[in-house]
């Protein structure tokens, strides 16, 4: 069986940035499973492993746009320190959840931060990175009807 749409992939992978630091692996737990043509896994991903069968190993190099998109730096801003809680003791490099308008959630990291003023970044912490992958597909299958409804792998 191949890697199609609408096809419940397990796999296994490590990711790599081009220094070498590993930032992600299944290695040591369950393999990631997806429903194949669905936007559950980056783009650049997804479409290098369309009709790969089970066993196969692949390596695959995954560009800042077709990953988790180009550094954007209007998506780094100053705020007013007032605007978050008063007792937070801040830290460059932390992460903070925030809400939006719609009531989504969203992470951002404390770039710096001075007596008045916080510099966040809305950026993934993977804009911009080119992203290394070693997959090796453990088993496909047809996803179910109510895999399908549901959006998710049951």
């Amino acid at each position: 069986m191949q890697i199609a749409r609408d096809m419940v992939v397990s796999m296994h992978y490590t990711l790599t940035l081009e220094s070498g630091d590993v930032i992600d692996s299944s290695e040591g737990r369950e393999p990631l499973q997806f429903i194949y043509g669905h936007g559950m896994i980056i783009p650049g991903l997804e479409k290098e492993l369309l009709s790969l069968k089970t066993g196969d190993k692949k390596s695959v190099t995954v560009q800042p746009e077709e990953g988790y998109g180009l550094f954007n730096e209007q998506l780094t801003q100053t705020v007013s320190r007032d605007q978050l809680p008063p007792n937070l003791d801040l830290k460059e490099g932390m992460s903070l959840t925030g809400r939006n308008e719609h009531g989504q959630q969203f992470e951002v990291l404390i770039k710096s931060f001075t007596d008045s003023d916080v510099v966040i970044d809305m950026n993934h912490p993977l804009a911009g990175k080119v992203l290394n992958f070693e997959t090796e597909i453990v088993e496909i299958r047809k996803a179910s009807s109510e895999e399908l409804d549901h959006g998710h792998v049951h």
